[in-house]
């Protein structure tokens, strides 16, 4: 068998963890609630039992000699090379934490042996899973960016992660749309993510509705509670042809066109792979995103523009942060 690792999501609301074959994908995977009452400590404690659970159970036979070590993607600012987690916006009471030596040292205490921990940010792991085993497998260059409660994006150049100096590159959530507009997310006036994050596209989608006078079929898929109405119901009355669903994703598409055309005339990216549960409304994005990168860009810089979906689904990070060991 080849080299394998454990790739480790760490989120606010779940940790998705797999042992990783680089060549095989995923053998065995794993998800369940984060435990974010009992604070960092208790978060190490079950990461190290995820491991120890994970490893016991593997249906096939793991060589040790062939481990890479544990890649981990965390939501925040992260530090690589110090291993450091900054402020996780879903892990409440988390500051500046050492993630990587913590992990690091309860492996060791409990395995009694020195594992390698490699750790990044989770949209960073998603962007790097996406290069080495989805979407993105044919681009050198592209963007990744993820679409659900919030917007996150990661970076891939000359086929490597870029990080930035200081590990907050790609944050293309925090790009800032319109600062006189009166969306607001983390304080700041106009980005992307205050006007296309989930409950934003709900939030126009429920004005837009109140502002026609024939109302909209999206009504039925909610039972005409619009407390309950998500972007799933938009995206299939839009598959129904409701006029005000289409108009809710066009709009949707055209500011995250917006957004790509930027990175295009700033970094001459040029191919744009589209992850998490908002990007399951496809075309209905990506169409008016191409159309919008191509009405704020230079047409020279049309040449090569591409939107794909990305692959992996919600195991993105699980492959990236695994791929991470194999680096």
């Amino acid at each position: 068998m080849s080299r394998w690792a454990i790739g480790i999501d760490l989120g606010g609301t779940a940790v998705k963890a797999a042992i990783v074959g680089e060549e095989t994908g995923i053998i065995k995977h794993m998800t369940v609630p984060t435990e974010t009452a009992s604070g960092p400590s208790g978060v190490i404690t079950q990461l190290s039992a995820i491991v120890s659970d994970l490893y016991r159970s593997a249906s096939v036979t793991l060589d040790p000699a062939d481990f890479s070590g544990i890649g981990l993607g965390a939501p925040g600012a992260v530090d690589s090379e110090k291993g450091l987690l900054s402020y996780p916006p879903n892990l409440p009471g988390w500051t500046v934490f050492p993630l990587r030596d913590e992990l690091r040292a309860c492996l060791r205490e409990k395995e009694e042996l020195e594992i390698p921990v490699m750790i990044d940010n989770d949209a960073n792991a998603a962007a790097f899973g996406e290069a080495v085993y989805g979407a993105g497998r044919y681009f050198r260059d592209f963007l990744l960016v993820t679409l659900g409660t919030g917007v996150g994006g990661g970076i891939i150049l000359n086929r490597k992660l870029y990080r930035g100096p200081n590990g907050t590159a790609g944050e293309i959530g925090f790009m800032i749309i319109d600062f006189e507009g009166p969306g607001i997310h983390a304080g700041i006036r106009g980005t992307i993510e205050s006007m296309i994050g989930k409950e934003r596209i709900v939030e126009l989608a429920c004005r837009m509705i109140a502002e026609s006078p024939s109302g909209s079929s999206v009504g039925k898929l909610c039972n005409h509670d619009y407390t309950k109405l998500s972007p799933r119901h938009l995206e299939y009355a839009a598959k129904e042809g409701d006029e005000i669903s289409l108009a809710v994703w066009n709009r949707v598409g055209s500011i995250l066109g917006v957004g790509l055309s930027n990175v295009t005339a700033l970094m001459d990216i040029r191919k744009f792979v589209i992850g998490g549960g908002i990007s399951a409304a496809g075309s209905f994005i990506f169409d008016p995103a191409l159309e919008q990168i191509k009405r704020s860009t230079l047409p020279s810089m049309h040449e090569g523009l591409e939107i794909v979906p990305a692959l992996l689904g919600n195991k993105a990070g699980m492959f990236g942060a695994a791929a991470l060991c194999f680096d």
